[in-house]
């Protein structure tokens, strides 16, 4: 035997040809085999993925260009002697640098998850005996018995199947427990929910018994496989991420160059050179938006604690800002879409259709029949039905801190609220016609029986496929009687049935009984003919109340929707209907399946993914891939998944989404987002956060640099005209300090936009500086620039306070460049609040924090100004109340200036 074998399509072949590929027997392996094939195919683990230290983790945190400039800052501004500023900027690089840290040593344990979902125990054939063995030691050849609450070893071909049913919704996406039987399956590409003759390492046994021959272990099995795909996506940083990594970079570089040349200037104009490099290196450290970190982090931040009161949990920050500019959202259908809890949705009974309301396992909904209620107990083959779905049933509803869960079958777990919602109580119903035997389901008759000793004699109650319960039945029960079945009985019947199927997407049984004085002599299973049909059922996993309303708001705001699916075709065709994915009006819109997808090279997918909204029988490839080919595409991709299939989609999107309640912890491990309700409409909510926080963070950066790019004018323009230094080095720091602060957090926390989801995503190749904010920019620099300039000017050379003292002339002139540059700086922050819309339409007492810290800044700066010990400081002088209301009426000049700005942007606009 070599690796090889592990690759062979066994779902394809007879036992008897995959025991003899396989080198084993009935009797399972010897010890020399085993001994053998753990030497060749090692533990039945995953392997664990390459991590980075965390030293080194650490340090690649210190890679980025902002960071280093705020270094640079503390340095400097230690050096000058402001501790204060030293200490802040300090604060900012440690929080970044722990942030950083922590967001990407966790993202390391992702793949490390997947270890938690092997089986502990297995319990194996050996040498003719049973043994329970440590699942790490089984190998390929060994031969697996599978009983009801086992987890699966490993991936294995059926030998036996007796009613053997497994949950593989982590797998494979599908919503109920799948039948499994021994036949090969025809295609060697059979999907892999398709592959019933197998068993999968992972998944877990709900109902029946059954054997099977293990053919592949750790790496090779399908879970392995999965977790090959996790370690070899790359993550990608997020669009937030590159664009501050690529606006540090430029800021950075534009600024030193800017106060290089300003202090080259200055020393050409006759200062000493050092003072000119210290005042250089003072204005790189004021124009740089240090604080840029700082409002990134505090803004996402303040948008995850609002998150997290919605119930959504962020673990990257970047990733709430992704939020905001995606363009597409694939989802998975079962747990996130939908409730994954079955319901009964439609009864034919009578020739009467049913409606049934209530959702979920909760026992309450009522029945309509052409909109008119009608009680169980009017009804009589209603409450027939409903008692038969009680007694020939294997399931049973216990309570959970106050909620209902099923405890087996999903299928019979719903037919038992259909008999709460008809008023009847299932212990009372099962106690008083207690079982006597039972022919179980099996795939080649498709209907399970049971037989009861009732009150009134012998009962025998029938389910299963209804052609199949139809054709056993020879009588039909009416509200007239019980008569003979007729053929137009069938016909329609088995019309109503296929319409529910085929249209409704809905899984549908039949009901039966037969009634007898006394308990047959005969075998019981004689007894399954000649029964009296009652009436077909269909069932659904219903979609979660919120979605259609979600999925409405996604639509409102360009969001592309693509339900991404392990579930049946027509099943994902009738959720995608109700929910407007696709038309409600042809009936044969496309879905494609996995098979159909893997036919086509990714040209012919990304032409597909113009038309097609629904793809159903996917596998764990096919999700990444979709995802490789919209992001290629240019489209910013969020994915939301539960299962262990989803999570290297997932990794590879531009952000993931997890489900908090149903999600495995592979892909809560993996994520960005975990949504703790498992609600969709919770995703809405986080796209609008992180729109709402890329607006602010734009805001920020239209606040800060307006008013840097004035100091760098006024300043320069200053040494060009042999004017005296308008501002000390302190008091550009000192400048940079009071207007970068709190006023810029202030912005950070801006109150979203009224029409925030009803703009289309922005482009995610748009840069922060588009032509409308590069205005603002303009228009504020050049007019803040002049106006500090003409002030400067107006009381060095004019002297309107009289002095003969030059040095206290100079001084006054500082002070109120100084004191007008804050001014003006801190009333722009309203401005700032909109790059479009007015002042006045946004509403300038919304924000009240940012109100507060404008407020405290100017006590600040009065302080500064007007108390002796901190003027002495910072060189400045008390100025007259002329020169405060002067300095006050220019700084609310920038008002006009900018609304007039606005105003024509958005004429050209129109």
């Amino acid at each position: 035997m070599d690796l090889e074998i592990v690759n062979q399509p066994f779902h394809t072949l007879p036992p008897q040809r995959v025991m003899k590929l396989l080198e084993t027997g009935p009797e399972g392996l010897s010890p020399s085999q085993i001994q053998e094939r753990r030497q060749l195919f090692g533990d039945n683990r995953l392997t664990k993925p390459k991590k980075l230290s965390a030293l080194l983790i650490f340090l690649r945190q210190f890679a980025n260009v902002l960071i280093l400039i705020l270094i640079a800052a503390t340095v400097v501004s230690y050096l000058l002697g402001d501790q204060l500023d030293s200490y802040v900027i300090l604060a900012i690089i440690l929080a970044c640098v722990i942030l950083g840290f922590e967001q990407e040593y966790r993202a390391e344990k992702a793949a490390e998850a997947l270890k938690k979902l092997g089986a502990p125990k297995a319990l194996v054939i050996r040498e003719g005996r049973e043994e329970e063995i440590s699942a790490r030691r089984v190998v390929p050849g060994d031969i697996l018995v599978l009983r009801a609450g086992d987890r699966v070893a490993a991936d294995a071909r059926l030998l036996e199947a007796a009613n053997l049913k497994t949950d593989e919704a982590l797998l494979t996406g599908e919503s109920t427990a799948v039948a499994k039987r021994t036949d090969p399956a025809p295609e060697q590409d059979t999907p892999l929910a398709d592959r019933k003759c197998m068993v999968f390492g992972g998944t877990i046994v709900t109902y029946g018994r059954g054997l099977a021959v293990v053919t592949a272990t750790g790496m090779h099995t399908e879970f392995g496989r999965i977790a090959g795909l996790l370690m070899e996506v790359k993550e990608e940083p997020s669009p937030l991420e590159k664009r501050m990594k690529v606006i540090g970079r430029a800021l950075g570089i534009l600024c030193l160059a800017a106060a290089a040349g300003v202090a080259l200037l200055g020393v050409l104009r006759g200062y000493p050179w050092l003072q000119m490099l210290l005042w250089g290196i003072s204005l790189a450290v004021a124009a740089v938006p240090e604080a840029l970190p700082a409002v990134v982090t505090g803004t996402l931040a303040i948008g995850t604690a609002r998150m997290a009161r919605r119930r959504a949990i962020v673990k990257r920050l970047p990733a709430v800002e992704t939020m905001g500019c995606t363009t597409v959202i694939c989802t998975d259908k079962t747990g996130t879409l939908t409730k994954n809890e079955m319901t009964v949705r439609r009864l034919f009974l009578d020739d009467c259709l049913v409606e049934v309301g209530g959702s979920g396992y909760l026992p309450a909904g009522d029945f309509l029949i052409d909109g008119r209620q009608v009680g169980s107990r009017e009804f009589p083959a209603l409450e027939l039905a409903a008692r038969i779905s009680v007694l020939c049933n294997d399931s049973k509803l216990v309570e959970v801190e106050g909620n209902l869960v099923v405890v087996g079958d999903p299928i019979e777990g719903a037919l038992m609220v259909l008999a709460r919602k008809a008023g009847l109580d299932p212990e009372e119903l099962r106690a008083a016609s207690p079982r006597i035997g039972e022919v179980p389901f099996s795939s080649k008759t498709k209907i399970m029986s049971t037989f009861h000793q009732a009150p009134e004699g012998f009962l025998a109650c029938v389910k299963g496929a209804p052609e199949n319960v139809l054709a056993r039945s020879t009588k039909i029960y009416t509200d007239g009687g019980i008569r003979p079945i007729t053929d137009a009985d069938r016909r329609r019947i088995l019309h109503e049935a296929s319409r529910m199927a085929s249209n409704e997407a809905l899984r549908v049984l039949g009901f039966a009984y037969r009634r007898e004085a006394e308990v047959p002599k005969t075998h019981l299973q004689c007894v399954q003919g000649h029964l009296v049909w009652v009436g077909v059922l269909g069932l659904i996993d219903p979609l979660r109340p919120e979605t259609m309303e979600a999925v409405s708001r996604c639509r409102r705001a360009g969001i592309r929707v693509i339900m991404v699916t392990g579930d049946h075709p027509d099943t994902a065709r009738a959720i995608a209907r109700e929910l407007g994915l696709i038309s409600r009006k042809e009936q044969n819109q496309e879905v494609l399946t996995g098979e159909a997808l893997n036919r086509l090279n990714d040209a012919q997918l990304q032409e597909a993914l113009q038309r097609v909204s629904v793809f159903a029988r996917v596998n764990p490839e096919h999700k990444l891939r979709l995802v490789q080919v919209l992001k290629n595409r240019g489209e910013v991709v969020a994915m939301t998944g539960d299962g262990v299939n989803d999570a290297p989609a997932l990794k590879q999107a531009d952000i993931g989404v997890s489900m908090g309640i149903t999600g495995t912890e592979v892909t809560k491990q993996t994520a960005d987002m975990i949504l703790a309700d498992d609600n969709f409409a919770t995703l809405v909510a986080a796209m609008e956060e992180g729109r709402a926080i890329y607006d602010n963070i734009k805001k920020y950066l239209i606040y800060s640099l307006s008013c840097n790019i004035s100091e760098i004018i006024v300043l320069a323009g200053a040494l060009f005209m042999g004017m005296p230094l308008p501002l000390l080095a302190l008091q550009i720091l000192w400048v940079n300090l009071v207007t970068d602060g709190l006023p810029a957090l202030a912005l950070g926390v801006d109150p979203k936009a009224p029409d925030i989801m009803s703009r289309p995503p922005r482009d995610p190749s748009e840069g922060v500086f588009t032509r409308r904010v590069n205005t603002l920019l303009a228009v504020v620099s050049i007019f803040l620039g002049l106006v500090l300039i003409l002030v400067f000017a107006y009381y060095y050379y004019g002297n309107p306070g009289g002095s003969a003292d030059s040095q206290l002339v100079l001084k006054r002139a500082q002070t109120m460049v100084f004191i007008t540059l804050v001014l003006g700086k801190l009333i722009n922050g309203f401005n700032c609040r909109s790059d479009n819309l007015s002042l006045f339409t946004v509403g300038p007492f919304k924000n009240r924090f940012l109100i507060i810290t404008v407020l405290l800044s100017i006590l600040m700066m009065v302080a500064v100004i007007e108390w002796d010990p901190l003027a002495a400081l910072f060189h400045t002088t008390p100025l007259r109340w002329q020169d405060w209301l002067l300095a006050a009426g220019l700084g609310l000049a920038v008002v006009p200036v900018v609304e007039a700005a606005k105003w024509i942007g958005r004429r050209r606009g129109r």
